[in-house]
């Protein structure tokens, strides 16, 4: 079994650099098109061989160190009572928003087992790894899904969310509430079905600043994460655009913090005194770069990260669709190579 992946997550030396990348299956590989052009997004989530299948064809391909289910974070908002469709080139669309009290009280948090296909995928990839490497699972963290649910897709300024948080705050907390009752069961679903990792996923906190965050959004993110933990899996706790308020976001929870590339990592990590273990956090657009400028990249991270245990080599975000598969496999084999 490869445990380096596990080892770092818990702040114990490794004999490299584990490395895996967000969004690691997906469409700059030409495996991932091949099934995309047949099914939908929705589909290949909701359909166990094929969401297996994607999930396995970077650890393939890459030889990384871990890998993470495919699926998407959106998928708990149908069982929540929500229509969830994806639109061509315009990403998800909710077809009917939560924007009222009414709108709250109808959602179901009592549905989660409707999420079992994701837990069966995890079954799959566990079984056809064969403890070659652990498997991640993983969740949006509540503010993200409720700003999904609020605006009814992907929003620029998320005004809607920010109005109900400002108007009305305690139909907000109801909202929050919810979200962490059907996001902890679908985590621990994922679990029982063999995740060996949860990465709890905020993608929208940017939109955020550090006293709204502290006070409508990290209680809820706080409850996930330590309904997660309960479980003995480590929790890596992922905010894009948080640089900010780096250190807020830790005060959430995680065994591992998520570290995008606005903030250089060495620092972000010194900002939380080294309590947890680090991931990420090279800018995506770097796998563009030519290889010798490549190579600078990685080993300045590798070197601004030290020798402490604790580091997980990744991106700052998700792989880009355009991404050359050659330069993913080629920083792979530099971790690997690099040595302080």
């Amino acid at each position: 079994m490869n445990n380096r992946f596990i080892d770092a997550c818990r702040r114990r030396p490794t004999d490299v650099r584990p490395v895996w990348f967000m969004r690691q299956a997906g469409r700059y590989m030409k495996q991932y098109r091949d099934i995309r052009a047949k099914n939908s997004i929705l589909e290949i989530c909701k359909r166990p061989d094929l969401a297996a299948a994607v999930t396995l064809q970077p650890v393939e391909v890459l030889d990384v160190d871990a890998a993470i289910i495919f699926a998407d974070l959106l998928l708990p908002v149908e069982p929540m009572g929500l229509k969830l469709e994806f639109l061509q080139g315009e990403g998800p669309r909710i077809d009917n928003p939560v924007r009222t009290s009414s709108d709250v009280d109808s959602l179901s948090i009592s549905n989660t087992d409707d999420l079992g296909y994701v837990g069966e995928a995890i079954q799959q990839v566990v079984k056809a790894l064969a403890g070659r490497v652990p498997v991640i699972g993983f969740v949006g963290a509540p503010f993200t899904l409720a700003s999904y649910m609020i605006e009814g897709g992907p929003s620029k300024t998320f005004l809607k969310t920010k109005q109900m948080m400002y108007r009305d705050e305690t139909l907000w907390r109801r909202l929050m509430g919810k979200l962490v009752d059907v996001l902890g069961s679908f985590a621990l679903m994922q679990v029982s079905s063999g995740a060996r990792v949860i990465q709890v996923f905020d993608s929208w906190v940017g939109a955020l600043g550090p006293d709204d965050y502290v006070r409508f959004v990290a209680p809820y993110s706080r409850a996930l994460i330590e309904r997660i933990r309960s479980t003995g899996v480590p929790v890596i706790h992922f905010g894009t655009g948080a640089a900010g308020f780096f250190r807020e976001l830790h005060a959430a929870g995680g065994d591992v913090m998520g570290v995008d590339w606005r903030i250089n990592i060495d620092q972000a990590w010194l900002d939380i005194s080294y309590r947890s273990a680090v991931q990420g956090n090279m800018d995506p657009a770097a796998l563009f770069a030519p290889l010798p400028e490549l190579k600078m990249r990685v080993h300045e991270l590798l070197k601004r990260t030290g020798t402490r245990p604790g580091h997980i080599f990744n991106l700052g975000h998700g792989i880009l669709p355009e991404t050359p598969v050659e330069n993913v496999k080629a920083v792979v084999q530099m971790v690997r190579d690099f040595r302080p």
